[in-house]
C-alpha cells in the first residue's frame, strides 16, 4: 500500500469486498481500452484473479458522442477463483451521455456511477438521443451517482503543461483512472512505468498523463464526495510466475512453443482481418525465434503461401476470421488432398458476411467442419479461455505434424480480446513433438509418398530437394501408396475413407473427459469455446444449490472424444449452450441420436452466467417433471 492510500484510510472508511466488476465506457477516442488495460495490469500484479471483456464499437469511425461510437472495457477482479468478467458492473465510469445511455441499464442497483459532467452539454445530450438531462429528471435514481467534471479537473491539473488544449483533454481518462485507483487501493507505480515506456520519446505526454492520474488520486482522497474506499484481497493461486494474457497473444506463444518442441520454423501467411489481426502483429515480433511472417495481398494467397511453406518443411500457419475462412476453403481442400500439416487460426466474429466485426459469435463451426467441396475432413479444435488458447495452439501443431492433416483452431472475439492471469508453463515439461522427415531414398528403391504409418495413417513428410524423394503433389486424386494420379473409382473410395479414418484416429490419443461434477446425474451441460466461463459459473452455483448437474468442455470437435457418448448416456438430459443457432447440438444429435437441448444466443455478446443459470434451471425442472410422470 502506497503512502497516499495509507493516508486515505486514516480518515475515510475502508470496506472489504471479495469481488468488484468495473466497466469503463466512452468514445473510442476517450482511451477506455487503455484505461481498462492499465487497471487490469495493476490488479494482476496485486494478486487478484481477473477476467476482462473489451467491447469495441462495430463502426470504425462513428461520430464522436453518438451511440454507435461507444467503446467499453469491463474488468472483474476478486479474492477467489472466477470464470467470467461478470454479468453486471458494480461501478460504471461513463465519459459522456452516449456511454451512459448504452450501459446504465446493466449497472447494478445501488451501484456506483462515475459521470464525466464535462461532456453533458446540450449537443452531447442530443447526440445520445436524450430528450432531457438524465441527471435531473430522476432517471438515475437508485444508483450512487458521483459527478466529476473530468474535463475541467484535468485542464486544471495540467495548467502548466506545454501540451495544447486538445492533447490535455485526452488525459481525462488518466484522471478517472487515478480516482478508481484510490477507490480500490490500487498501486499507481505499474501504470507510471507503463506510461513512461509507452511514450518514452514524448516526455511531455508522459508528464501530462502521470500528472492527471496523480491529480485524480488526490481528488478522490481529499474530496468529501468519496466517503468509502474498497479493498479486495489477493486470490489464492498456485505457486509460480504469472502474467496477464489475452487470447490472441496466447495463440502466438503456443505456436512458438510448439515450433521449438518440434524443431520447425513457423511461417505465417496472413491477411489482416478483425479480430485476428493481432496474431500477425505479434508473430511478426518473433523473428529472433525464427518466425517468418508474410502479409499477403488477400486471404487466398495467405493460405496458399502457408501450404507452400508446409510443403517445404516449415510449420505453415494462416490466421483469419469467418469471411476469410470462406475464401480459404478451396486451398484447405488442397491441403487435405496433399496431406500436408497446416494450422488455421479462425478468430470468429458475428456474421453473416462482414456482419459485426468487433462482436463475438461461435457460428463458424459448421463451416470449419464441412465448408469445403468434396469429402475433405479437417481436425477442428476450440480454445475456451485466453490461457487455454496457448494449450490449444500447441495441441494443433502436435496433431498437424503427427497426423499430416490441416487443423482448424476456433477462437472468437471474446477469447481473443479478453484476458486473465496465466501461470507460465515449465517449458521443459511441455510434451515432445516428434517430427521425422522422410530420409534420402536408396538408389534401388522407389519413394512411395502415400505409404502410411500404420498407427496414424500419416504419409511421409518429404522435403523438396531431398535426394531420391521425387513425387507428385497437387489437388488431383492420388493413387494410394504410389501417389500417381488416379481416376479409378475403387481407389477414390479407398482414399476418401482413408483420409476420414486418419482424422478419426486423432481421437485415440485424447485423454478421458473430466466433467465438473459427477459422471452421472440429471443434466449434463456440454460447452465448447468461449462459453466455458459462463457455463462453469452457472453450473457451480446450481451444484451448490443441490442440483445433480455437471458440465464438460470439448476442445476437440473433430474428431469428438471417444468417451463422449458414454458420458452423455449417464444423464437424463444434455444441454448445450452456444453462441450460434445450435450447430454442435445438431451435430451431436445426428451422430449419437441423443436429444441434445440447444441453448442458443446470437446477439454478438457472450452469455451472462445468471441468464444461463436460469435457462439451465428450466432444463432441470423439466427433467424432474418428466421423472415424476
Amino acid at each position: 500500500m502506497d503512502q497516499a492510500t495509507s493516508s486515505a484510510t486514516a480518515h475515510k472508511g475502508v470496506q472489504e469486498l471479495d469481488q468488484v466488476v468495473i466497466r469503463f465506457a466512452g468514445d473510442s477516442g476517450d482511451g477506455m481500452q487503455l484505461t481498462g488495460d492499465q487497471f487490469t495490469r495493476t490488479t494482476a500484479l496485486m494478486g487478484n484473479d481477473i477476467a476482462t471483456f473489451p467491447d469495441f464499437p462495430a463502426e470504425i469511425r462513428a461520430p464522436a458522442g453518438t451511440l454507435p461510437g461507444v467503446s467499453a472495457f469491463q474488468l472483474r477482479f476478486s479474492s477467489f477463483d472466477i470464470h467470467t468478467p461478470g454479468d453486471a458492473p458494480d461501478v460504471l465510469v461513463a465519459m459522456n451521455p452516449a456511454a451512459l445511455k448504452v450501459h446504465i441499464k446493466e449497472l447494478k442497483k445501488d451501484g456506483i456511477l462515475l459521470l464525466n459532467t464535462g461532456s453533458f452539454g446540450a449537443l452531447d445530450l442530443k447526440k445520445a438521443k436524450y430528450d432531457a438531462d438524465p441527471r435531473s429528471d430522476g432517471s438515475l435514481d437508485g444508483w450512487r451517482v458521483i459527478e466529476v467534471d473530468l474535463e475541467a479537473r484535468t485542464k486544471e491539473a495540467l495548467a502548466n503543461s506545454p501540451l495544447d488544449a486538445r492533447a490535455k483533454g485526452r488525459c481525462k481518462n488518466m484522471y478517472a483512472l487515478g480516482i478508481l485507483y484510490w477507490m480500490f487501493h490500487r498501486d499507481m507505480e505499474p501504470t507510471m512505468k507503463a506510461i513512461a515506456k509507452k511514450f518514452a520519446k514524448k516526455p511531455d505526454i508522459v508528464d501530462a498523463n502521470l500528472t492527471a492520474m496523480k491529480a485524480g488520486h488526490a481528488y478522490a482522497e481529499t474530496t468529501e464526495v468519496f466517503q468509502t474506499a474498497y479493498e479486495v484481497a489477493p486470490a489464492p493461486m498456485r505457486a509460480g510466475t504469472y502474467r496477464n494474457i489475452m487470447g490472441n497473444q496466447a495463440l502466438c506463444l503456443g505456436l512458438v512453443a510448439a515450433s521449438k518442441k518440434a524443431g520447425l520454423q513457423i511461417f505465417l501467411g496472413s491477411y489482416p482481418i478483425t479480430p485476428a489481426s493481432d496474431i500477425l502483429h505479434q508473430l511478426s515480433g518473433y523473428k529472433h525465434h525464427g518466425v517468418i511472417t508474410f502479409q499477403a495481398e488477400d486471404e487466398i494467397a495467405a493460405v496458399a503461401s502457408a501450404i507452400g511453406a508446409s510443403y517445404a518443411g516449415c510449420l505453415g500457419v494462416t490466421s483469419t476470421s469467418g469471411p476469410g475462412l470462406a475464401l480459404k476453403a478451396e486451398a484447405l481442400g488442397l491441403a487435405v488432398m496433399a496431406e500436408l500439416p497446416l494450422v488455421v487460426l479462425n478468430v470468429q466474429r458475428a456474421g453473416p458476411s462482414t456482419g459485426m466485426p468487433t462482436k463475438t459469435q461461435q457460428a463458424d463451426l459448421l463451416q470449419a467442419m464441412y465448408g469445403r467441396n468434396g469429402e475433405s475432413p479437417c481436425v477442428v479444435l476450440a480454445a475456451s479461455t485466453p490461457s487455454d488458447a496457448f494449450e490449444t495452439a500447441f495441441e494443433a501443431v502436435r496433431i498437424a505434424v503427427t497426423h499430416m492433416v490441416p487443423v482448424v483452431v476456433l477462437s472468437d472475439g471474446y477469447v481473443a480480446n479478453g484476458s486473465e492471469p496465466w501461470l507460465l508453463p515449465d517449458v521443459d515439461a511441455l510434451p515432445a513433438i516428434d517430427v521425422k522427415f522422410a530420409p534420402e531414398g536408396k538408389p534401388d528403391e522407389k519413394f512411395l509418398p502415400y505409404q502410411r504409418n500404420p498407427k496414424t495413417l500419416a504419409r511421409p513428410w518429404a522435403k523438396p530437394g531431398t535426394k531420391g524423394l521425387q513425387h507428385r503433389i497437387g489437388g488431383l486424386e492420388k493413387q494410394d501408396v504410389t501417389g500417381n494420379i488416379s481416376y479409378d473409382p475403387a481407389n477414390h473410395q479407398h482414399m476418401i475413407d482413408t483420409r476420414a479414418a486418419k482424422v478419426a484416429k486423432v481421437a485415440d490419443d485424447l485423454p478421458p473427459l473430466q466433467p465438473i461434477g459427477a459422471m452421472t446425474g440429471d443434466v449434463l451441460v456440454i460447452g465448447w469455446g468461449s462459453t466455458r466461463g459462463a457455463i462453469t459459473a452457472a453450473t457451480l452455483r446450481l451444484q451448490k444449490a443441490g442440483h445433480a448437474i455437471s458440465c464438460v468442455f470439448l476442445r476437440h470437435l473433430n474428431p469428438l472424444p471417444n468417451d463422449l457418448l458414454a458420458l452423455m448416456r449417464g444423464f437424463s438430459k444434455v444441454a448445450l449452450p452456444e453462441l450460434n443457432c445450435g450447430q454442435l447440438a445438431m451435430m451431436l444429435r445426428a451422430r449419437y441420436l441423443v436429444d441434445v437441448q440447444s441453448i442458443s444466443q446470437v446477439n454478438g455478446q457472450p452469455f451472462k452466467s445468471q441468464e444461463l443459470e436460469d435457462r439451465l434451471l428450466a432444463v432441470l425442472k423439466d427433467t424432474k417433471g418428466e421423472a415424476k410422470q
